[in-house]
């Protein structure tokens, strides 16, 4: 059995969590062997994207991409402003990347763009019965548990095009940690030829423009300081830029780089001046 990595925005509740985990078990051959775990994100499909690729790219680096299945569940309803019948949501899909793992969940926004040139199939799945509020534990169960039984082909697929996927252009904020370092999705090759360690880069986020010293890591300027610097996700060879301050957490108001930007939401445009 292929375990389980559910990436949503209700996942920071732990009754859904517990939905969750009770309806895939019970569609399973034997859900006593299940192994499923939580990833918390935000209803920003920009951050749900980044969180995909950051958990992809440790399966591909680190874990078992054959005996994985990701299942996101992020959906505003972006599609419509209008009134919603059944509580339809975007499309559901599933993607399988060149590595072999399998990923599912809605169409919405930006929620597999960041991982677009790693997929290698993508198909639609229509046999789902729109009912119920909570899709994740009313319609997506389902297809996690045959995923994870090797099951695919017992679904009524239909491969389309990527291209239903959009791109995502420019920069943004990925991903917020506990620190209050800002992830974002500008990677060091945005940066080459552009600048060098000990550059000051402008930077405008949430409307507030900040000079920000381009540094090698969060160490690498001094205490206080707003740095920008290769951070710990993204690839190996091209990580993404964060901007943050080191603090020693022993000041009376340690302020990082959330703080800086007047507490941004995660999904923010930021601007390189």
């Amino acid at each position: 059995m292929k375990k389980l990595i559910v990436i949503a925005d209700w996942a920071g509740d732990t009754l859904p969590c517990q939905e969750i985990k009770i309806a895939v078990e019970g569609y399973l051959k034997n859900g006593s062997l299940s192994n499923i775990s939580f990833v918390a994100s935000t209803p920003s499909t920009i951050h749900t994207s980044f969180l995909i690729s950051q958990i992809l790219e440790d399966i591909n680096r680190y874990g078992q991409p054959l005996e994985t299945v990701v299942f996101q569940n992020t959906d505003p309803r972006l599609h419509t402003n209008q009134s919603v019948v059944k509580a339809a949501g975007a499309k559901p899909i599933i993607v399988r990347t060149v590595g072999g793992t399998y990923l599912l969940g809605p169409n919405a926004g930006f929620n597999f763009s960041m991982i677009k040139n790693q997929i290698d199939e993508v198909y639609e799945y229509k046999g789902i019965n729109e009912k119920g509020q909570f899709h994740s534990r009313d319609l997506f169960s389902r297809i996690s548990a045959h995923l994870m039984d090797y099951m695919e082909d017992e679904l009524e697929l239909e491969e389309v095009s990527s291209g239903i996927i959009p791109d995502l252009v420019g920069h943004f904020i990925g991903h917020i940690d506990n620190y209050g370092n800002i992830k974002t999705t500008i990677t060091e090759e945005n940066f080459k030829g552009k600048h060098v360690y000990g550059d000051l880069v402008n930077v405008k986020i949430n409307n507030i423009q900040k000079e920000a010293k381009y540094t090698s890591n969060l160490f690498g300027g001094v205490p206080g300081e707003l740095v920008i610097y290769p951070g710990s996700s993204g690839k190996k060879e091209n990580r993404f830029l964060e901007i943050s301050i080191w603090r020693h957490f022993t000041e009376e108001k340690p302020t990082t780089g959330i703080n800086e930007f007047n507490f941004p939401k995660i999904g923010s445009e930021i601007t390189l001046l």
